[in-house]
Order: structure tokens, then C-alpha cells, then sequence
């Protein structure tokens, strides 16, 4: 096992691998830019070092200035986190090259699975039905003609995509030329990398996604399935899990086959499987994000399997523990996304409490939102014996929950689990943007 970890990330997952490597009795090393000087993540580190700048090119983006605090700290093994550089099979090679771990899986596998459009290829492969569509393409040119044999609707999308950026919705030709150089420009600024593809729009269809963890040994599980339908602008809000929409059959068949195309893909670590579910009950494979979610704290609350630790085990060359049938997945979980909704400072925090209640946050009072990176500032997690009981304890905890001086979404939420559509469980995709527009008429 590792005795020093250094974190390439901030916010609350940096937060949240710190406090893991402490219960496993880890050495930790945070990074920092300099808007990040006073974050928690600095606080509850071993260690620290300030890599840069505020912008995230110059800091959290910066593989050498990270690897070099690795190797001054003495630090074992990185860990990315989400975002950054998470999925950057060259930053997991260099680390390599430096006597360092990734925690995450292999370079190669993680370059073969990271071009969203050629893993399709690979996961029809394995077994899984795919999302007709195309590999990347060489210009607006080539996405006209291809779009004419695939037939409008259609999703544009970024290659190296994650995190809902570079993705638009096409509906003809013009807006396929309008869309072609802001989804190019918005991909290659958040991943250096412009490549896009198009595929099939399913609409109306829920997302749903599998989470996975396979170690070195050949073993991989699912940690069931989460729905993450509730989303705006391709940004997710709000999941929860199991899915109302998916039957045990459903399940049992979706999580064999999840796990089965996972070992074929030589996969290792944590991942997540995302699938569209259309209204005729078809599962479509969409992506595979190779790296932990936002979203792995509600699926730790229904399971009780910490997925940050087994990340650290797996990439220490431990086995898994526990085989599918130890999975535990009765009751509900669901978490709600609090981000902000621009700048401020925070004057009051009070975290709600309770059995069964997690609120994962950076957030110290005193503290203010950064312009710089993204507007997550927790996420509330519950479970409760039922999905009804679930969307009680949601709305006593965001009652409960009182960020004070910095503007926030908490109502939103409480009025999405007060709307009819979702506490029936009778949501998807169309959810926010048919809310969004009623809204709109009243104004």
C-alpha cells in the first residue's frame, strides 16, 4: 500500500480523497493555485504546494509542475480526481515514467477508451448495443454528408468529450454548420482536443449509467445503476438510484453485461457505463467516463462501498473483496448537486444532519466562490429504506441545508423533488428543458 498520495485536484473531491487516505492511514499532498491558497484541501493536507496561477491552464493543468511536487513530496501515487487530468492518458504515462502510480486505469486502455466515437467501435465489440453513429470527422464538410445517411435529429459531439461540453443537439443543416465551430472551439478549450463525431439523437430517453470496478486480477463488479435524466444544458442535477424506470429483469440483465464488457475492454479501476433508455425500454450504450463521477457519492450511500478507497486498493494491486452477488443495492438513494449560481463569499454554513445524510463540500465560512473553476459547491446524498421515504429526507435535508452569501440552486432542487414528474418517477432528458421553458411563459 501507498504511504503518501498527492492529490492533482481541489475542491470537494480533493477534499473527499484526503479524508479517505486519513482512515486508511495515507500521507496526503494537496496542490493549490494561487486563488486556492485558503481552500480546505490545503488545510487538511500533510502537505502543500502552490503550482501556479489562478487559470487552470497554468496550475491544475500543468503535468509538470504536479509530477514535480510528487517527486519533492515523496509522494507514491497521484490521484486525479474528476476533471483536469483525470482521463489524460499522457499525464497517467508521465507519472509513470517518474516512478509514480496513477490511480486510474491503464495509459493505453485509458487512450483506447478516451475517443468517445472509436469506443463505440470497441464496446459494440463487447457486447453492448451502440448509439448509431460516426468516428471523427475531418470537417463540417464530412458531418453534412454523414448526417444525410445517419438522418436528422442528431447529437454533435466532442471526441475526448465529458462533463455535457462540446454537445449539440442538431436538427437540419444549418444548425449543423451554426453548431460545427462552437462545439470545436468549447471542446478543444476544456479538453486540447477539437475532434468531434455525430451520432443518432435518442429523444425522448433517460440516461442511466453503470458504475464499475475491476482490479488488476481480471475481477469486475457493478454497483448498480444510476439515473441522471434530470439535467440542464447536459450538466446533471440531480441522480438517484436505483432508477424508477428500470426493472430488476432489467437490471440484472444491464449489470451482467456492464461487467462482462468491462474485463473484455481490459478495464481497471472505477469507471461509469452511460446509456440512453429510450420509451421502448432499450438500452443504448452512449459513453465510458475512466475516471470517478461527480456523482460515485450516491452510489456509495446505497451500496456502503467506498469507491475512493478501492480506487487507492485497486491501483496498489489489491483484489476486490466482494464478488457481484455481495453487492447490496436494496432501499433508494439520491443526491442533489448544489452549485452556485455566481459569486460571493461565504458568511453562514449549517450542514444538515441525521442517519443517512452526506453532504460532501470544500465550503469553510469566510471563504469565496472562485471565478475560476466550476460552480459545484456540494452534493447532498440521502438513503432511506424507500424512494418515497428517500424524497422526504431529501426535502427535510435541503430545508435544513443554509449557505448564506453566495447565491445558490437549494430551491430549484426543493421544487424538482416537489414536482409531479419526478416524485412519480415519470422524468427524462425532456424534464429541465419543458420546466425551463413553462418558466419562461410565465415571465
Amino acid at each position: 500500500m501507498f504511504s503518501r498520495i498527492l492529490i492533482a485536484n481541489r475542491g470537494e473531491i480533493a477534499v473527499r480523497i484526503i479524508r479517505a487516505c486519513r482512515e486508511m492511514g495515507i500521507g496526503t499532498v494537496a496542490v493549490y493555485s494561487e486563488a486556492d491558497r485558503d481552500a480546505l484541501h490545503v488545510q487538511l493536507a500533510d502537505q502543500s504546494f502552490c503550482i501556479g496561477r489562478a487559470p487552470a491552464a497554468e496550475s491544475y493543468l500543468d503535468e509538470n509542475q504536479i509530477i514535480r511536487a510528487a517527486l519533492v513530496s515523496g509522494a507514491q501515487a497521484i490521484h486525479p480526481g474528476y476533471g483536469f487530468l483525470s482521463e489524460n492518458a499522457h499525464f497517467a504515462r508521465e507519472c509513470r515514467r517518474n516512478g509514480i502510480c496513477f490511480i486510474g486505469p491503464d495509459p493505453d486502455v485509458m487512450e483506447s477508451l478516451s475517443d468517445k466515437a472509436l469506443l463505440k467501435k470497441k464496446a459494440a465489440q463487447a457486447g453492448l448495443t451502440v448509439i448509431p453513429g460516426t468516428l471523427a470527422l475531418s470537417g463540417p464538410e464530412q458531418a453534412l454528408a454523414e448526417a444525410k445517411r445517419l438522418r436528422y435529429p442528431l447529437m454533435l459531439k466532442a471526441c475526448a468529450g465529458g462533463g455535457g461540453r462540446g454537445i449539440r443537439r442538431i436538427q437540419d443543416e444549418e444548425a449543423l454548420l451554426d453548431a460545427w465551430p462552437q462545439a470545436q472551439a468549447e471542446a478543444a478549450a476544456a479538453f486540447g482536443d477539437g475532434s468531434l463525431y455525430l451520432e443518432k439523437c435518442i429523444y425522448p430517453a433517460r440516461h442511466v449509467e453503470l458504475q464499475i470496478l475491476a482490479d488488476e486480477q481480471g475481477n469486475a463488479v457493478v454497483l448498480g445503476e444510476r439515473d441522471c435524466s434530470v439535467q440542464r444544458r447536459n450538466q446533471k442535477l440531480i441522480e438517484e438510484t436505483p432508477s424508477p424506470a428500470v426493472s430488476a429483469k432489467q437490471r440484472e440483465k444491464l449489470m451482467s453485461m456492464g461487467a462482462s464488457a468491462a474485463k473484455k475492454l481490459h478495464y481497471t479501476g472505477a469507471g461509469t457505463m452511460e446509456f440512453l433508455l429510450d420509451k421502448d425500454g432499450n438500452f443504448w450504450f452512449m459513453e465510458m467516463n475512466v475516471r470517478l463521477q461527480v456523482e460515485h457519492t450516491v452510489t456509495e450511500m446505497l451500496t456502503g462501498i467506498d469507491i475512493v478507497k478501492w480506487q487507492i486498493r485497486i491501483a496498489a494491486g489489491i483484489p476486490l473483496a466482494f464478488s457481484q452477488k455481495n453487492i447490496r443495492t436494496d432501499g433508494n438513494a439520491i443526491e442533489c448537486r448544489i452549485n452556485a449560481g455566481g459569486c460571493g463569499t461565504l458568511r453562514t454554513l449549517h450542514v444538515p444532519g441525521g442517519p443517512n445524510v452526506r453532504f460532501d463540500t470544500a465550503l469553510v465560512e469566510g471563504n469565496s466562490v472562485s471565478p475560476f473553476y466550476d460552480s459545484l459547491l456540494g452534493k447532498l446524498a440521502v438513503r432511506a429504506g424507500t424512494r418515497e421515504e428517500a424524497l422526504r429526507k431529501m426535502r427535510a435535508a435541503l430545508s435544513e441545508l443554509v449557505i448564506d452569501g453566495i447565491p445558490c440552486n437549494i430551491g430549484e432542487q426543493m421544487s424538482i423533488l416537489e414536482d409531479e414528474r419526478f416524485t412519480t418517477g415519470a422524468y427524462d432528458l425532456t424534464f429541465i428543458p419543458l420546466r425551463d421553458a413553462a418558466a419562461d411563459r410565465k415571465t
